[in-house]
């Protein structure tokens, strides 16, 4: 006996597959029409919005990159626009290098990633709290502020919150006053992040980072008396994990002295040294009257000792 697969297939029977192709379809019409993931839009050369606002931007070898509203490449040689990168609703505030990707903050809190040469962004991660203190609404004057002078302030504060490191891995922390976090550039991966103490806060406007590490001061609330309490300087490094807490006065001053090597200027009393980030400890002062007193021993010995 034959069998046809036709006639066994009952008006009944056919409602679900029939329900099947209906939802397949809708699902295939809202996946064509669903918005575009975190407002991204890339504009191809000749694009009618090509006009930086920003006056920062780096020459990447192959292209200048320049900074607003998006991200926005030329050609350095006859000036051409050779394509933007922007985000409905978000303004771009500072743009850093992590190897040979650019790396773009922004004033919603996100931080993307953009390999400059396909223009292809490869990912986007958002810090809390980086908004907030971007805008600065709720600090003291910020209703008597100008338009000018909010983008001023959070153009300031976005260059002190991008920090990229290039060890041999590129990375970049992004500092807030209430949290620190750090991601690997190759995937975005959030490698490591950190909270002050209860009563203390970091310090972005203060921060540096060298090729090894970040260094953030941090400090904490007056006691009683209204005297500040002492501070501290956080040192993190991608390589081994490592991190270093650096005793350090309310008022220390960062200053980077090389691709390794930070000053650390403490005051009158304290006095400066030198911090190595690639040794994780402060450098060596041979015969110098600081050296036995200093708060974290030099790891290398002076010749002849």
């Amino acid at each position: 006996m034959s069998w046809n697969p036709l006639r066994s297939l009952t008006p009944r029977s056919a409602l679900p597959a029939v329900a099947v192709l209906v939802v397949l379809g809708v699902g295939a019409a809202a996946h064509a029409n669903r918005p575009v993931p975190f407002g991204d839009r890339v504009a191809e050369p000749g694009g009618a919005d090509a006009s930086p606002v920003g006056a920062q931007s780096l020459d990447t070898g192959g292209m200048e990159l320049k900074v607003g509203p998006g991200l926005e490449a030329y050609d350095p040689a006859t000036g051409g626009h050779l394509w933007s990168y922007r985000r409905e609703g978000a303004t771009a505030l500072q743009l850093a290098m992590a190897g040979e990707n650019a790396v773009v903050l922004w004033d919603d809190g996100m931080v993307t990633s953009v390999r400059p040469s396909d223009h292809s962004v490869r990912w986007h991660r958002a810090v809390p709290g980086l908004a907030d203190w971007l805008r600065a609404d709720a600090e003291p004057g910020a209703e008597s502020r100008t338009e000018a002078e909010r983008r001023a302030t959070a153009v300031k504060r976005a260059a002190a919150a991008l920090q990229p490191v290039s060890v041999a891995e590129s990375w970049v922390a992004v500092v807030t006053p209430s949290l620190t976090m750090g991601f690997r550039d190759r995937d975005g991966d959030l490698r490591f992040n950190s909270r002050p103490p209860a009563g203390c806060t970091f310090d972005p406007l203060r921060s540096v980072h060298t090729d090894d590490a970040v260094l953030i001061p941090r400090g904490c609330a007056s006691d009683d008396s209204g005297r500040a309490l002492p501070g501290a300087i956080s040192v993190f490094q991608l390589d081994g994990g490592q991190t270093t807490l650096l005793s350090a006065g309310p008022e220390v001053l960062l200053h980077p002295l090389d691709a390794h090597r930070v000053t650390i200027d403490d005051g009158p009393i304290v006095g400066s040294h030198v911090f190595d980030t690639r040794k994780g400890a402060p450098e060596a002062v041979c015969g110098g009257p600081a050296a036995p007193f200093a708060a974290v021993p030099a790891k290398d010995a002076c010749p002849g000792k």
